[in-house]
């Protein structure tokens, strides 16, 4: 007998209070997901309204950054995980408040914003450190026997060509540098699916637009937002999309469904 579907939604709404002011709860309620993972909240659970800190029908863990507006992410799961974990457990990088792993019966669900790493050298050393921080998180949960795993959120990185609209022009940039692209190799190559690109090969499918040249009229954009599973959990991989017509940041959501007993 075929387990039930869950649908899971991932969406960077730099800044969870404006974000509510667009019409975050009602864009919440329409859709429905079983889980929703934000990242670039730029908040703490005190800062906001009640309905937005709690959301009816859900249950929601937030992790926030020690800097005041900055980062964030915030999971709202209508059915509560056996367990919530906040960071790497490593306090280089938990201060920035990037991390949420919900523990399921069924999985491990990390929600990450990654770091972005275009201000300068300092700044991308420190993307390239929590990429590979990560990295031995996962080697850890693995060893625990925590084996099936979900790994959604701001990448921060376009992954090939087709992934962004300039490749070229933008060969030079953070979020498209050969050492950020060789990451995400790594990570597939270690056993995790690019959930998109399991049902969409080609080009102009993006996440991020650069609202002050108005790219998103034109559609030139960068696919930094992903769903990524570890391989045993592909043969219950039902979809994946992008959702481009949903507004309100500079990032749209995107989401997939998921077989789960």
């Amino acid at each position: 007998m075929p387990g039930k579907s869950l649908l899971l939604l991932s969406w960077n709404v730099n800044g969870v209070r404006a974000a509510y002011k667009k019409g975050l709860l009602n864009w919440l309620q329409q859709t429905s997901p079983d889980i929703l993972a934000i990242q670039e909240t730029k908040a703490r659970p005190e800062q906001l309204p009640e309905d937005l800190a709690d959301p009816a029908g859900y249950q929601a863990e937030w992790h926030w950054a020690e800097r005041k507006g900055y980062s964030g992410v915030a999971t709202f799961h209508k059915r509560a995980p056996l367990e919530m974990r906040r960071g790497f457990g490593m306090p280089e990088f938990d201060g920035e408040g990037r991390v949420l792993a919900s523990v399921y019966p069924d999985f491990i669900l990390f929600n990450i914003y990654f770091p972005n790493g275009q201000k300068d050298a300092s700044r991308l050393k420190f993307k390239l450190d929590f990429y590979e921080a990560f990295l031995r998180v996962l080697d850890r949960c693995r060893q625990d026997g925590e084996d099936r795993i979900i790994v959604c959120g701001d990448v921060n990185t376009a992954h090939q060509e087709i992934d962004l609209a300039r490749p070229r022009e933008n060969s030079g940039v953070s979020g498209f540098l050969p050492a950020e692209r060789a990451w995400i190799d790594k990570l597939l190559a270690d056993g995790f699916v690019d959930t998109f690109r399991q049902f969409e090969k080609g080009s102009g499918h993006y996440t991020w637009w650069d609202p002050l040249t108005r790219a998103r009229q034109r559609n030139v954009g960068w696919r930094l937002d992903y769903f990524l599973i570890s391989e045993n959990l592909r043969p219950r991989l039902k979809r994946a999309f992008i959702l481009p017509e949903v507004l309100g940041s500079d990032h749209c959501p995107v989401g997939m469904e998921l077989e789960v007993s």
